[in-house]
């Protein structure tokens, strides 16, 4: 067994673990990352690409915003669809300027990987049987296979940043976990195609055959859902039958304007609300998907694991160099308290844009209802726009 000994052990390199590490090598702190995956396998995995500004303040922090800027599209507002028409939310006008970016996550993955390699920081990709060890104590250590030999990282501290179906969780004794779960009654059938989008900005829109998103990642590439079943298979959607779906639950303008194409990645997600209760274990963090799930209807998973790995980036360095013990006490605590306000947000969300099969009819008027008072009331409008914007890290 060979042993290597550095201050942060991170699991996972998906953008949770690899912003981490950037922002930790930035401080002076020395980590390294083990992904049981390949880089090519990380990159093919097609994520969100809505970033609050809080989240492109942590990449310039980290050194990593230059082709954000140049490449991201920044979004003023949104746009509701419902009863035929679409109504704007002026995001910067309701929030005092605040906006978003249209930025994808494999772009900002693309962007992290490159700079850990050109600061020669180590990733060890094919790390099979990862496991932790001695984190309820002050010696915890990394043991992996590689390439036919095991190996050991010492650390002091490990991030666990691999995900839902990780090993960090997955470690932590059941009894020290609380775990609060909402499995939604449908999916979220996406199509990834090299056409213009059908508007300079996102399109939510509740339609009684079920909601519909008009996303994009540039001028020139988009990403489209449409509601599906559960039991649905990708199989099952030719591109036809998707864009004639899509156009079905749009607005007339936006239907005779939607530009079709091939698709070149098409896949069915399942929607869940999930967050496993505390974040930390004795010398064990856990951040990102690790720890919590939200629908993706709100644009908040890839921010709240920014979110995360700011809180944890700026525990490892106060303890390194104030040695306080502050942020790391308090991580747990400080992250749950935004994760659980962008849960309700995105439950909220979901429930408004849906067709849920159980509510009926009279969901569907209770929707409108609501709707209709939404586009109506700034007071209403504001709240929409200040959570979809990001909410502050202290409230």
């Amino acid at each position: 067994m060979t042993t290597q000994r550095t201050q942060v052990a991170i699991i996972g390199a998906g953008p949770a673990g690899l912003l981490l590490g950037q922002l930790l090598h930035r401080a002076g702190i020395a980590n390294i990352i083990v992904e049981r995956q390949d880089g090519a396998y990380i990159l093919g995995r097609i994520r969100a690409g809505v970033l609050e500004q809080t989240t492109c303040d942590l990449l310039d922090e980290a050194g990593v915003g230059a082709r954000l800027h140049a490449d991201g599209l920044v979004h003023h507002g949104i746009e509701l669809c419902f009863g035929g028409a679409r109504h704007r939310i002026d995001l910067t006008g309701l929030t005092g300027g605040k906006h978003v970016t249209v930025y994808g996550q494999t772009e900002v993955t693309r962007d992290m990987m490159d700079a850990r390699a050109a600061a020669g920081l180590t990733t060890v990709y094919h790390a099979k049987d990862a496991a932790l060890h001695g984190f309820d104590g002050d010696t915890p250590r990394v043991t992996y296979s590689h390439a036919g030999a095991v190996h050991e990282i010492r650390c002091d501290f490990i991030a666990g940043c691999d995900g839902y179906h990780g090993v960090s969780r997955a470690s932590v004794p059941p009894a020290a976990l609380s775990i609060f779960e909402k499995v939604y009654p449908f999916g979220w059938l996406g199509v990834l195609a090299d056409t213009p989008p059908v508007a300079h900005e996102l399109i939510y829109s509740n339609h009684e055959r079920g909601f519909a998103l008009c996303s994009m990642r540039s001028t020139t590439r988009t990403r489209y859902y449409v509601q599906c079943a559960l039991h649905d298979k990708v199989e099952q959607w030719s591109d036809t039958a998707f864009w004639d779906e899509l156009r079905l639950r749009l607005d007339p303008q936006a239907a005779q304007a939607l530009v079709t194409g091939p698709s070149i990645e098409k896949s069915i997600a399942p929607l869940r609300s999930f967050v496993a209760e505390p974040m930390r274990f004795g010398t064990l963090f856990l951040a990102g998907d690790a720890a919590h799930i939200v629908p993706p209807t709100g644009a908040k998973g890839l921010n709240l694991a920014a979110s995360d790995v700011r809180f944890l980036s700026r525990a490892f360095i106060e303890h390194y160099t104030e040695r306080s013990r502050a942020g790391i006490d308090h991580y747990s605590e400080r992250c749950l308290r935004r994760i659980w306000k962008a849960e309700r947000f995105s439950w909220w969300f979901t429930g408004l844009m849906h067709r849920f099969p159980e509510t009926g009819a009279i969901g569907q008027k209770l929707q409108r209802a609501e709707l209709d008072y939404l586009v109506g009331s700034t007071a209403a409008s504001t709240a929409l726009a200040e959570n979809y914007v990001g909410l502050p890290f202290e409230v």
